[in-house]
Order: structure tokens, then sequence, then C-alpha cells
């Protein structure tokens, strides 16, 4: 599932993120939900916590409608129940978290970009692989957190250390991580955790509030991906490896 940015759409979840290439390559199904808002503009948006718009402020049920997407899929396709996964840019990144926190029964894995973890209390009933992707240089969501200074809701962000750190001690992993950098890249993977979950975390250098390495901006005026790494294969691959036990 992949969850599309703050006042996006699918559209511009299937543009940026190119996961329809990778699914028909390898043949796993993906499917792009459109979260709430006024359907005559289709400015929506998910309610990830303390964030954002109409479906924060109408209290959307957005993990229930995740879990009936799932079901209406699994009607009418074979799905492994062991590989449900969440991805998502900026709310929809906030959203997979959501879903991490209230539906770790049904995904093994997320992949947020671009945004954190903002909902309390997050109580998994379970353990949840988790990979991170987050630029520098977001003005939206500041990689340190707090309220960024291009931000459009004004909220009081969580940071990328606390969001995996969470994720770090309720996964048991081992609290130090092995680093490596590469192209502006630091890649850093905490590992030893329970059920064979692992967390991990690109930190782009520099890089903006977008998806690294889409070919554009994910709305008119955004911000211009970085290209030193291609989130889309890096998450595919990292779920392929990380499947429920």
């Amino acid at each position: 599932m992949v969850f599309h940015g703050g006042g996006g759409k699918a559209e511009n979840a299937i543009r940026t993120s190119n996961f329809n290439e990778v699914a028909d390559e390898e043949g796993f199904i993906v499917v792009y939900p459109n979260g709430t808002g006024p359907r005559e503009v289709e400015v929506f948006t998910w309610n990830s916590g303390n964030c954002c718009g109409n479906a924060m402020l109408e209290n959307a049920d957005d993990v229930g409608f995740a879990r009936a997407i799932l079901k209406d899929v699994q009607a009418i396709a074979a799905i492994d129940p062991k590989r449900i996964y969440a991805t998502g840019m900026s709310n929809g990144a906030m959203m997979s978290y959501r879903l991490a926190c209230e539906a770790a029964d049904v995904f093994a894995a997320i992949a947020p970009v671009a945004g954190t973890l903002n909902f309390e209390p997050c109580a998994p009933s379970e353990p949840v692989a988790v990979l991170h992707f987050h630029g520098t240089a977001d003005q939206h969501v500041l990689y340190n957190g707090g309220v960024g200074p291009e931000s459009i809701v004004g909220v009081d962000f969580a940071s990328v250390a606390d969001s995996v750190g969470f994720w770090v001690v309720f996964n048991g992993c081992v609290p130090q991580p092995a680093t490596s950098q590469m192209d502006g890249v630091q890649h850093e993977v905490w590992a030893g955790c329970e059920n064979g979950a692992s967390v991990g975390l690109y930190t782009i250098f520099g890089g903006q509030h977008a998806w690294p390495g889409s070919d554009g901006p994910g709305w008119v005026g955004g911000d211009k991906p970085s290209q030193t790494v291609s989130a889309t294969q890096l998450i595919w691959e990292f779920f392929a490896a990380h499947p429920k036990p």
C-alpha cells in the first residue's frame, strides 16, 4: 500500500514512486488509496495522529479504511498474509507509521519517506520492520523535528531520531547501528531485532522534501528529488527480505 502525501492524491503516489513498474517486474500487487478531503478539488489527507487536514479534523478512521481495502483486495487476488507492507510520502509516511502502531498484526514492514512518527500512544501488538528515508534539508518535516519553515500545517513534528529510535527499542534491536556511507547518503541498520524485524535509516545529506530517485517533484512547485538512491528499489528489496515470521 502506497500512501500519497498531504494535499495530494493517488496519482501523485503512482507517478513519484513508480511502484507499478517494480510490481510488474517482481510480481506483487500495489494499491494507491486516496485519503479524505473535498472531491471536487482532489486535495486529500491522512489521519496520521497530529496531522493532517480534513482527515485529522474529521477523525477519519484511516486504519480501518486500510484494513477494509485489504479485505477487498484479498477477495479478488491471492495475497500472502505474511507479506503486506505500507509506504508513503510525507503525510503518507506518517500514515504508514500509524499503521505500524495500530495494525502491526497486518503489516510486516513499513517504509516512511520524508515523514515521522506523530501518533500517540503507539502500542504495536508485535514487531514491525521499518526503513525510513529523510533528507537533512527537508524544510517541511524537519530532520531534527519541530515546525518546518515551509510547513503548510504548522505542526510540531517528531524528529527522525525519535521516530526510528522508538522502533529500535520496541523491536528489541541492538542499540548501535551498522553504518555505511555512499555518495552523500548515510545508511544505518539496527539488527538483532525480534521476529526477524530490522530497522534502517537512509539519511540523504542535503536532501529536501521529496521521494529519492523520483523523476520529479510530487506536486507543482515541490522540491527536487535527490538522485543519490532509488527509494522505490530499496524499499522493495527491504520488504521482500522482511515477511512476518
